[in-house]
């Protein structure tokens, strides 16, 4: 497929097998892979306050200012104290202490209490039985006493996130809704928003909002709110509208600047960075030339191939703030694909979705010659290409080509994307009717559309092992495989492909992989176990000790034990005393892994019954588990938990 070769621009005008059953290797990708759920990303509020200092002073001097404005663009985390803000309470280890210091500011001392060598007010010293501390006690605490909000968290106000509410604010909400006073609805806003009860303060905006539509400090206020809930499109909108309905409104300027840098879209930001203030924040013009030398290397290496320099360059933008740009997150997807890391672009772009869902770019905003949000529908369609999720491919392409019906690209790419669908739709209709022939020419179409689809490769592979060409079907699976390194089918295919030519080590090389893929997997344990042998009978070797699966093998001599350690593979033996506790905790678990981990021998021997095994492995204390490979001992536990013994058995045993 072509690409757009236009450099980027952030424009805009307006201000994201074996003898056993081989149905499980041989079924089609016809189940669509869930999405996975993406990482939740830890993003910096990129805050655009205005200077305080007297230079600029006179700069703002110009710019409108409005009564009950919030002059911060972030707001304070819950537990983080600043000077004024109310008691504190910090709960650990179960315990809650509460604070005695009633409500304070700057300009007022705290009173009520004793500064230290109990100097009296009074001037005189007083005898330590005649001093009394006073204690306020605050009703919007909840919980106090004992009651455990979890250890070392602080709460503020009875709430222990940005979004709980004491009694108090709960209190104020209820005031707010039914005052008819716009500047106490402000107030009460502007208070909540700094305890940081942002959902609060959003209802509360919103009251102040309705009551005077065209006041754009209350707009303004809200989307301060939207900003904290991280709920950017609906910011962007409130801060539009106040500036429309005061285009010299210096703080709703500032708050755009701010939400086009998290956006990537750099002219913008700077727009409205140099309306906020006619001496624009340097500190701010700084991040947005980064941003911008950023973004432009990307487009460099994506017009040239270099995929690595594209995904290095996508990390350093969100450093550099477009930390909820969905465009670049789509870019940073596409980088993936393009290296054969389909895991980490599905969850890339899983992201740049979500972001995508709250603000749409504008027609006029291009990304490497898309036209608005239609590069990241275009990125979601090749990505799930490539998970074999095609009909919700077919469903981006078309909403990407509705955004840019005048890209050919895109045009084009609709037209093969949807043909792809309809030749895995038809190879899976015949397969499933036993035409195995015509189901591989089926498959063989869609690669000629889409030669770089690790499912169409994986599912002629069925094909061509349905058809006794077990050559091809390793071909397939090789390139399947060569595209997504970690594409458990394919190697499932590829291994009993090995097994019908008899090629053992590979095959028991790709059955280890699978092993630790599926540890629980017991046909995939079996036909490793069948492989295993079949590759020692090739070479002449003793088979007739090995077994697959059943229960722990009691040992009741030394050279019982001798000889059962000495089998080919791993051994795993659990020295106990029937009597002891923790020994009888541990058979159970013992009995669920030789049944979850077939191919491993499990072993144990009764200390009591058996002293001279005992002896012989220097044991003194039970429970103690050995674990031996060919004969070796390679790790011993004593009274290991089962996390640890189950992550021995799977390390040592695969």
């Amino acid at each position: 497929m072509s690409h757009s070769t236009e450099m980027p621009t952030t424009r805009s005008t307006k201000a994201s097998d074996l003898p056993f059953d081989f149905n499980t290797a041989l079924s089609l990708e016809t189940d669509k892979p869930d999405s996975p759920v993406s990482t939740l990303f830890t993003h910096q509020t990129t805050s655009t306050t205005s200077s305080t200092s007297s230079s600029a002073g006179s700069s703002l001097a110009a710019r409108r200012t409005h009564s009950g404005e919030i002059l911060s663009n972030s707001f304070p985390k819950p537990g983080h104290r600043r000077t004024g803000s109310g008691p504190l309470i910090f709960t650990g280890s179960g315990t809650t202490n509460v604070s005695t210091h009633t409500n304070s500011t700057a300009s007022s001392p705290v009173t009520n209490l004793l500064p230290a060598g109990n100097i009296c007010p009074s001037g005189k010293i007083a005898k330590p039985s005649t001093v009394h501390k006073t204690v306020t006690h605050r009703n919007d605490v909840l919980g106090s006493g004992t009651g455990n909000y979890g250890h070392g968290s602080i709460i503020r106000g009875g709430a222990a996130t940005g979004t709980g509410t004491g009694i108090e604010d709960f209190s104020s909400v209820k005031r707010a809704m039914v005052s008819v006073d716009l500047e106490e609805v402000k107030r009460i806003g502007n208070e909540l928003y700094k305890k940081g009860q942002l959902l609060e303060a959003l209802r509360v905006y919103d009251r102040a909002a309705c009551m005077q539509p065209d006041n754009p400090v209350c707009r303004s206020n809200k989307a301060a709110a939207l900003i904290g809930l991280r709920r950017f499109g609906e910011a962007m909108r409130e801060c539009e509208e106040a500036v429309r309905l005061d285009p010299g409104f210096s703080r709703a300027h500032q708050r755009l600047a701010s939400l086009f840098l998290r956006l990537g879209v750099v002219e913008n930001s700077k727009m409205h960075l140099l309306l906020a203030s006619t001496q624009p924040d340097l500190i701010e013009l700084h991040k947005l030339q980064t941003l911008e030398k950023h973004l432009t290397r990307c487009a460099d290496a994506r017009r040239s191939g270099d995929w690595k320099i594209v995904l290095r360059e996508t990390d350093s933008a969100i450093t550099a703030g477009a930390d909820s740009s969905p465009l670049i997150f789509a870019s940073k997807a596409e980088a993936y694909l393009r290296l054969y890391q389909v895991d980490d672009a599905d969850m890339a772009i899983c992201d740049a979705c979500k972001l995508d869902s709250s603000y749409s770019f504008s027609v006029d905003t291009k990304y490497f010659g898309f036209v608005g949000n239609s590069y990241i529908h275009y990125v979601h369609a090749l990505v799930e290409m490539a998970r074999g999720r095609f009909e919700t491919a077919v469903e981006a392409a078309e909403k990407a080509r509705k955004i840019d019906p005048e890209n050919s690209e895109l045009n084009s790419f609709t037209i093969i994307v949807k043909s792809v669908a309809r030749a895995r739709s038809l190879g899976n209709e015949l397969f499933n009717s036993g035409k195995f022939t015509e189901a591989s020419l089926a498959y063989g179409e869609g690669l000629r559309h889409d030669p770089s689809n690790p499912v169409l490769y994986c599912n002629r592979a069925a094909c061509m092992y349905k058809l006794g060409q077990w050559d091809k079907s390793i071909e397939d699976c090789n390139e399947a495989l060569r595209i997504q390194p970690n594409y458990t089918k394919a190697l499932l295919r590829r291994a009993a492909s090995y097994a019908k030519i008899e090629r053992w080590a590979e095959s028991v090389r790709d059955y280890e992989a699978l092993r630790k893929e599926l540890p629980g997997d017991t046909e995939v344990a079996e036909a490793l176990f069948h492989a295993q042998v079949a590759l020692k009978l090739s070479r002449g070797e003793e088979v007739s000790n090995m077994k697959f699966g059943g229960e722990v093998e009691l040992i009741s001599g030394l050279d019982q034990f001798h000889t059962a350690i000495s089998l080919p593979g791993v051994s795993v033996v659990h020295f106990m005393a029937p009597l002891n506790p923790h020994c009888s905790q541990m058979a159970p678990f013992l009995d669920a892994l030789c049944a979850r981990y077939p191919s491993v021998n499990f072993l144990k021997v009764d200390v009591i019954e058996n002293p001279a095994v005992a002896k012989a492995e220097n044991v003194r204390m039970v429970p103690t588990f050995k674990i031996y490979k060919n004969g070796n001992r390679v790790k011993e536990m004593v009274c290991p938990s089962q996390q640890l013994l189950e992550y021995s058995v799977r390390h040592y045993g695969f």
